[in-house]
């Protein structure tokens, strides 16, 4: 039996699944065999059963089957060989509802979120082998959580168990910093509507917007200073103490669409102040529920932009209105 036709009886996955019924199978794909030797020993460390699916350009080698439930790739450097396998990758795994988890680098990222724009994938920047696990182990959480009406006492005590030794495992790769990352968007509402404006009842209409016309962006060059302002608070105390990621986006991508420019993927992640996988974590959420629009560059398939929605960019020019209203009464 060749490579190829090893990895393709592999993806033919036949539904077999942990103690949980939570499928428990990553394909692993890197250019450097050590890489992949390395993510399947830690994932194998953390209960999970591993294919070893070979270099990232393997995947342009004949038809792609069936594809696992779970895929990790590794993709630190793009050329267009691998931005090919990539696209064809990204497709066939939104079809089939496979998991992508892609590692990469901070210079490749942009061809890398710009290639995968179907199957929702988990983007990782730079990861530790901790980070790795801990991803598998949040696409399992996904896989499982529809289920979790469905699953006994002690499906239910198996899952706790292998996610707590995904957890076990994470800290032994790389033992405990102490950090605590910034807390996840939730899934519920995003906006709250102002009860009134000048005296006006403000109602939300179809698709969630306001009605009522909203105040302009404010001037890009104060919003510039209240980020200046924000950053500059890491030169006295440490910048953990005040990471709030969703917040330092949204006032880049408000300067932004007040100054008429268009933001990457990267440049919003260093934007956020948190590290970049934190930070496409929370661009994923926020595009999710509609707080970012993930614009394509109709010019460039390769690039992918970052923007506010009606909603975000009206939510923000009220939020500037009100408290900058005070202090334009104080003045006058």
């Amino acid at each position: 039996m060749t490579q190829l036709d090893y990895q393709a009886a592999d993806f033919d996955y036949d539904g077999a699944q942990d103690a949980a019924g939570v499928p428990a199978r990553v394909a692993i794909f890197a250019d450097r065999a050590s890489v992949r030797g390395e993510i399947a020993a830690d994932l194998a460390g953390a209960g999970f059963r591993t294919i070893d699916g070979g270099a990232v350009a393997s995947l342009l080698d004949g038809p792609i089957a069936m594809l696992g439930d779970v895929v990790m790739l590794d993709c630190p450097v793009v050329d267009g060989k691998s931005l090919a396998a990539l696209a064809r990758l990204d497709m066939r795994a939104a079809r089939s509802g496979a998991h992508l988890i892609v590692s990469t680098s901070l210079d490749a990222l942009e061809d890398v979120f710009a290639a995968l724009d179907q199957s929702d994938p988990q983007i990782l920047v730079q990861p530790s082998r901790a980070e790795r696990v801990i991803a598998v182990g949040r696409v399992l959480a996904d896989i499982a959580n529809p289920r979790v009406r469905e699953m006994t006492e002690v499906d239910r005590l198996n899952l706790l168990h292998l996610s707590r030794q995904v957890e076990a495992i994470a800290h032994k790769l790389e033992g405990l910093s102490g950090r605590v990352e910034p807390r996840e968007p939730s899934q519920g509402a995003m906006f709250s509507a102002p009860a009134r404006d000048d005296g006006l009842l403000i109602e939300r209409g179809e698709g969630n917007r306001f009605n009522a016309a909203r105040p302009p962006l404010p001037d890009p060059r104060h919003v510039r200073r209240i980020i200046s302002a924000r950053q500059a608070r890491a030169k006295f105390f440490d910048a953990e103490l005040f990471a709030d990621p969703a917040w330092d986006m949204l006032l880049d991508l408000t300067a932004a669409q007040a100054e008429h420019q268009r933001v990457s993927v990267t440049s919003l992640c260093i934007a956020a102040g948190v590290p970049a996988t934190t930070a496409l974590r929370w661009i994923k959420q926020l595009v999710d529920s509609g707080v970012f629009v993930r614009v394509d560059d109709p010019s460039d398939r390769r690039r992918a932009f970052i923007g506010l929605s009606d909603q975000s960019a009206s939510a923000m020019a009220r939020y500037f209105a009100e408290v900058e209203a005070p202090l334009l009464q104080q003045a006058a």
